[in-house]
């Protein structure tokens, strides 16, 4: 029997049972589907630390509180801030002036504390992140202001009560009213409001222009803090970190103890960031995988019925000269165009469905999950159709003509 006649009759059975080999597809396209969904999210993950990471600049140290190993993960605080809500600080602002005035690569030091504050104005209230920064903190961070200024070395050495808002404190708490110059209660002290800084956006979520911005001097204040929470060093360049690094220790070292401050630099965070959410994204893929086995198992199951439907028609085909091996070709055919089809309609819907998340969470579709998504539904195919079209091909073609 030639091939392609064999791809005819192959196509023509399912096309004849429409409904089962819908049903039996489906297994098959939720598969893939989650599969490239779960990669999408994970991928995206890894790009928006990735890329907040490097936003801190190749150049850039942090002093956290306790001991840190890097290689085993730790503690760290929120909203993306390095070493903020960590063990308790035993940081002063003498640690500062000392990073200060002896660092011969420290190109800037500044103070970072974060707490939680209620944001008031005319019968407004937001309750949102009070973060604690010097007039460094856009050359550190790298972000700058887009509308009026940042607080300057004066107010911030006479812990002056102002303020630099993110974008949706302004557009929650001013809406259309212009925010600089205006007044805002800050945990029930007054604050006049500087600038705005430049937008970042939202993650997974979380807002990341929801945070006020004041002197760390004012904030040690306003809070009651006796130690600063951290401190954010700045190298004279990626090539200095190395040596920045151990002058901040031995700086350090000369209040403090080695179990009292660990100094992380972007590039340790980034390689630790990187290596872990590549696993995340590898394990999310193989959880969704998963579903993909069960999708097999299932093209298996409705083969193994068809086979038995079908009992008589085989007979026949044999009768008339078809071979155990054209049997055998056929319903391998059958499994594969419905893994192959329903590996297509699971990409299309995966990728559709990473876009329409991608408006609320970073995703990021990558070749490779499309790859093994389709590939491994494709060999599911011919795994679990072997089964059933051996059996049909073993069938002897008189006792299938007399089944009933």
């Amino acid at each position: 029997m030639d091939f392609k006649e064999i791809i005819k009759i192959a196509l023509e059975a399912l096309r004849a049972n429409k409904t089962r080999s819908g049903l039996t597809m489906l297994g098959i396209v939720i598969g893939v589907t989650s599969v490239i969904l779960l990669i999408s999210i994970g991928s995206g993950l890894k790009t928006y630390i990735t890329e907040q990471l490097e936003g801190l600049g190749a150049d850039a140290l942090f002093a956290i509180p306790g001991e840190f190993e890097i290689e085993a993960g730790g503690g760290g605080g929120g909203g993306g801030m390095p070493g903020a809500g960590a063990s308790a600080s035993k940081f002063t602002f003498n640690h500062l002036k000392q990073l200060q005035s002896e660092g011969k690569t420290i190109k800037a030091v500044m103070a970072y504390t974060e707490n939680n504050g209620m944001m008031r104005y005319k019968g407004k209230s937001l309750l949102t992140q009070v973060a604690g920064v010097g007039p460094e903190y856009q050359e550190v961070r790298n972000q700058k202001v887009a509308h009026g200024s940042f607080f300057t070395l004066s107010q911030y050495n006479t812990a002056k009560k102002v303020a630099v808002i993110g974008q949706t404190v302004a557009d929650d708490l001013f809406g259309q009213e212009d925010s600089v110059g205006k007044k805002l209660t800050i945990s029930d002290q007054r604050y006049t409001v500087l600038g705005i800084l430049e937008e970042k956006g939202a993650f997974g979520g979380v807002d990341m222009d929801k945070q006020v911005f004041i002197p760390a001097t004012t904030a040690m204040r306003q809070f009651d803090m006796e130690y600063i929470q951290s401190l954010w060093i700045q190298s004279l360049n990626s090539e200095t970190i190395p040596e920045t690094k151990k002058e901040v220790e031995t700086i350090l070292l000369k209040t403090l103890d080695d179990e009292d401050f660990s100094i992380l630099d972007t590039k340790s965070i980034l390689s630790v960031v990187s290596s872990v959410l590549g696993v995340l994204t590898v394990a999310l893929g193989g959880i969704a995988a998963i579903s993909l086995v069960v999708g097999g198992i299932g093209i298996m199951n409705i083969m193994l019925v068809s086979v038995t439907e079908r009992t008589r028609e085989i007979g026949l085909r044999k009768a008339i000269g078809a071979t155990p091996k054209n049997i055998l070709i056929q319903f391998i055919i059958e499994a594969v165009v419905l893994s192959f089809v329903g590996g297509a309609v699971g990409i299309l819907l995966g990728i559709g469905g990473a876009f329409l998340i991608g408006r609320f969470f970073t995703t990021t579709v990558t070749f490779w999950s499309i790859a093994l998504a389709f590939g491994v539904s494709s060999l599911i195919g011919v795994i679990f159709g072997v089964a059933p079209a051996y059996k049909a091909s073993k069938l002897n073609p008189i006792d299938a003509l007399r089944y009933e």
